[in-house]
């Protein structure tokens, strides 16, 4: 096995310590899931899936149990999110977790116990995850994620891609792939790794540089040029808006 794989075991091993019979399953989603992961660059998301409301003092152990200092992630760093049966099975677009953890050596630690903060990411991760999601623990993704309304879903990515427009500070190659696969999935209704997505943007979206150098920074190439993202943010962010008015209120035949 390698180290991604030997952690996830690990974890798994952590959380179905914990929660027992109370647990429904556990679930590689991201990055791993979908084909993108780059050791030592990606995060490893992962969901846990529980048949009710935790305790504080469950929530607590769990933290100390797979937060950074307890079990090393060779990734950037865990992305860690628990969600109750109902609300996976439910089809909300809205965040619904019980934990939200992000821990690692590359990344700043973040522990929530109610939802919070971008509500966006949560409803797309689901989305992934009932598509591509490995389960490592439990049913399998499809059988324990509910469809996400596409017309809910047209607003998170549009979100997301608005997110990224406020966050200028934020890592400019991955607002640019965010973006293609944000309009990958509204012309395509088909989730692919943010590399994936621009390889396939490379031949729809203008100013094409952007895209290219999005990719090449991947690899260590430096940074897209700032203008350059800034109206790619703004093309894709005008046609999803496009598609969500015309979803909301289709033309009458």
């Amino acid at each position: 096995m390698n180290a991604a794989e030997t952690y996830l075991d690990a974890l798994v091993f952590r959380v179905r310590t914990l929660l027992g019979d109370g647990l429904v399953g556990v679930y590689a989603g991201g990055s791993y899931a979908i084909g993108g992961y780059e050791p030592g660059r990606s995060d490893l998301d992962v969901a846990v899936v529980c048949r009710g409301a935790l305790t504080r003092a469950t929530k607590n152990e769990l933290v100390a149990a797979l937060r950074q200092g307890s079990l090393p992630c060779p990734a950037r760093g865990l992305e860690l999110v628990v969600y109750t049966e109902a609300t996976v099975r439910s089809g909300t677009a809205d965040p619904g977790y019980e934990l939200n953890l992000n821990t690692g050596r590359g990344m700043p630690f973040v522990l929530s116990t109610s939802p919070e903060g971008e509500a966006h990411w949560y409803a797309i991760d689901r989305a992934i995850l009932r598509e591509h999601g490995v389960a490592l623990f439990g049913p399998t993704p499809a059988e324990v994620f509910a469809p996400i309304a596409r017309e809910l879903l047209l607003e998170r990515v549009l979100e997301s891609v608005r997110w990224y427009a406020a966050h200028p500070e934020t890592a400019r190659d991955d607002a640019v792939l965010n973006a293609c696969r944000a309009l990958r999935f509204v012309s395509e209704g088909e989730w692919s790794s943010k590399p994936e997505a621009g390889e396939w943007a490379l031949t729809r979206l203008r100013p094409r540089a952007a895209v290219a150098q999005a990719l090449a920074a991947r690899s260590g190439a430096g940074v897209p040029d700032r203008g350059s993202v800034e109206a790619l943010l703004a093309d894709v962010e005008q046609r999803l808006t496009r598609v969500s008015a015309w979803v909301s209120s289709p033309p009458r035949s």
